[in-house]
């Protein structure tokens, strides 16, 4: 039997496992929103940023491998994230809010204002070593996600995709979804060849992208 494309990362080994659990048990404190190119900071440390489509649980998750309540803020309106939110994990990485792409409460001017800043930050951020898209594991890759993953394509940033919300779905449905998001991948060069399966409410997968993270340095 051929191995599947695409399959679930595994299990970090114990000291992959304590790496990630120790980066993250460290100081992780809020920089700065950031709205403009020139408000970077200096790219001087290992960068991951987390992108996803509004309410896909992308602050949640944040909060989730932080182990803290309110380190990324949460809305239930779509769009709210306005900015690039900059985190410093210890001294070692910057971990990125990016702002939610797809459906905005938002002025049509903003949105694209929002849109050239993600792209320009995508493109030119030499030290960005992953983008983690996230993806809901109910309803698996949507149209705004592919506009996303082909913008990383054309940046050549490695993308993985996490699947969030595992726990709202189950047995045939999450096999469905599974199935779908491999086919997605399989035309865009830039994907990373394994998928991360999430759930910030159990904490199914949070020490195994704990970990990714941590090895990235």
């Amino acid at each position: 039997m051929s191995a599947l494309p695409f399959p679930l990362a595994h299990a970090p080994d114990p000291a992959a496992e304590e790496a990630g659990r120790k980066l993250f048990a460290g100081p992780l404190d809020f920089m700065k929103g950031v709205v403009a190119m020139d408000g970077l900071p200096p790219g001087d440390r290992p960068e991951v940023c987390f992108a996803g489509r509004s309410n896909v649980g992308k602050s949640t998750l944040i909060n989730a491998l932080a182990g803290r309540k309110a380190l990324a803020r949460t809305s239930n309106t779509p769009g709210r994230t306005q900015e690039i939110n900059f985190f410093a994990l210890g001294d070692s990485h910057y971990l990125v809010d990016l702002p939610g792409y797809g459906y905005a409460k938002a002025p049509l001017a903003v949105v694209e204002r929002w849109q050239r800043l993600l792209k320009a930050y995508l493109a030119g951020r030499s030290n960005l070593r992953r983008a983690f898209v996230l993806i809901d594991a109910r309803h698996g890759v949507k149209a705004v996600d592919e506009e996303i993953m082909a913008l990383l394509d054309q940046a050549a940033v490695t993308f993985q995709v996490v699947l969030t919300k595992a726990d709202k779905v189950k047995g045939k449905d999450r096999e469905r979804v599974l199935e779908q998001v491999r086919g997605a991948l399989a035309t865009h060069p830039a994907a990373f060849p394994e998928l991360v399966l999430t759930s910030s409410e159990t904490g199914d997968g949070i020490a195994t992208l704990r970990a990714i993270v941590a090895d990235l340095a």
